[in-house]
């Protein structure tokens, strides 16, 4: 068996709340050694979020397996001292605090870069280091509406955010593949660097859709529920026994199919007003409306047995439940346990598989300061020098 490929790389990471954390669990689930820094009162802010995980917050969870903690207090320079001493033997740093902390502590990707040419040093910030809104707070939601995802979900009525922290996924997904890239450039030139990712601007590239039909058709793609702007029929159809399935005709020979095989009017198929992609975006209601009375009159299974016997795409419109039993997960074996302070929790492999080789490290989820003591060693402070920190409050 193929060792994961990133066992040997050791990250340390001064993160909290979603976007670092996010990016540096997918490091440690690839075999990567991720310590993390903490704060001494309470550690990564989002321990704090909920207590829904049989007592631990789900965000802390999902996002920080297979991690190292350390607590110190980075106000005082011993803190920081022990970041060095960690970065010094690391291969990676990543580093979101609030914009300019990390640079009043030297710990910045330009100052660690500059300290140790081979560290790949990962700076990552809401709107970026430069600029009028360099400076802005920067939280999910906010981005959200920042990078316009905002406008194009939700009902023609009410704009929504997305269901999940899309601004803060995006940002960890470029931190991730950012670090990846680093690391290959560093295999061949010998040099790491830093490396930026802004939550504005990661997900500025996530609404290149939507971004490139305002700027080169000038209509910005309407809000449109669970339909889709120009594809007609693409929306979620309630069945008989209370279920919905949401189904997608791509092509007007899909549309025959479906006119002649689930809604029973094969003439529909030739039909001019339904004929054409365009003739049914036109009449979208009417189309809708023979959709919708032929799912309505079968059950949930009958009405995707149906569906898919035709060939056309379609899906259960389920919940976070339905998500959590779906068949296809367990066929394919996709849950796994991991350890945590209060026992063992379910979660789901990273997606990111790579057969012929070990498994995905899904570490346990660490308590505050659990490493703290080991890590303090492994840096060389005497029993003498771990003793004054733990006194005066520097670590814990």
């Amino acid at each position: 068996m193929d060792p994961l490929p990133l066992h040997g790389i050791t990250v340390v990471a001064v993160e909290q709340a979603v976007a670092a954390p996010f990016a540096t669990r997918q490091l440690a689930d690839l075999g990567a050694r991720v310590v993390k820094v903490e704060r001494i009162d309470g550690g990564d802010f989002a321990r704090g979020y909920d207590t829904a995980a049989r007592g631990l917050a789900s965000h802390f969870v999902w996002c920080n397996r297979g991690k190292e903690s350390i607590a110190l207090d980075l106000k005082d320079p011993r803190g920081v001292d022990v970041v060095r001493r960690l970065v010094a033997d690391a291969d990676v740093f990543v580093q979101n605090l609030a914009h300019g902390a990390a640079a009043r502590l030297g710990l910045d990707a330009a100052t660690l870069c500059a300290a140790h040419p081979r560290l790949v040093a990962v700076d990552v910030s809401g709107y970026g280091a430069t600029g009028p809104y360099s400076g802005k707070r920067a939280y999910d939601m906010l981005v959200q509406c920042e990078a316009g995802l905002v406008s194009v979900t939700g009902t023609p009525e009410q704009p929504v955010k997305a269901g999940i922290p899309a601004a803060d996924i995006a940002a960890g997904m470029y931190v991730f593949s950012g670090v990846l890239a680093a690391l290959v450039r560093r295999g061949t030139t010998g040099r790491g660097g830093p490396v930026e990712v802004s939550m504005l601007d990661a997900l500025a590239e996530w609404m290149g859709h939507p971004l490139h039909l305002a700027l080169h058709g000038g209509t910005p793609p309407e809000r449109t529920g669970l339909a889709h702007a120009v594809i007609a029929p693409y929306d979620a159809y309630p069945t008989g026994d209370g279920g919905r399935v949401l189904l997608s005709v791509q092509n007007d020979r899909e549309w025959r199919r479906l006119a002649e095989q689930v809604i029973g009017r094969p003439e529909l198929g030739s039909d001019p007003a339904f004929a054409t992609n365009a003739a049914r975006v036109a009449n979208r209601a009417r189309t809708d409306e023979l959709v919708a009375a032929a799912l309505e009159a079968a059950g949930t299974d009958e009405a995707v047995a149906r569906l898919e016997a035709a060939g056309i795409a379609c899906a259960r419109l389920r919940d976070v439940s339905g998500l959590a039993e779906h068949p296809q997960l367990a066929a394919r074996g996709r849950w796994r346990e991991v350890g945590s302070p209060v026992g063992p929790l379910r979660a789901l492999l990273p997606p990111i598989t790579l057969p012929g080789g070990d498994e995905a490290r899904m570490g346990d989820v660490p308590a505050l300061g659990q490493h703290t003591e080991a890590l303090l060693r492994a840096v060389g402070m005497t029993d003498a020098e771990r003793a004054a920190l733990r006194r005066d409050g520097v670590a814990a």
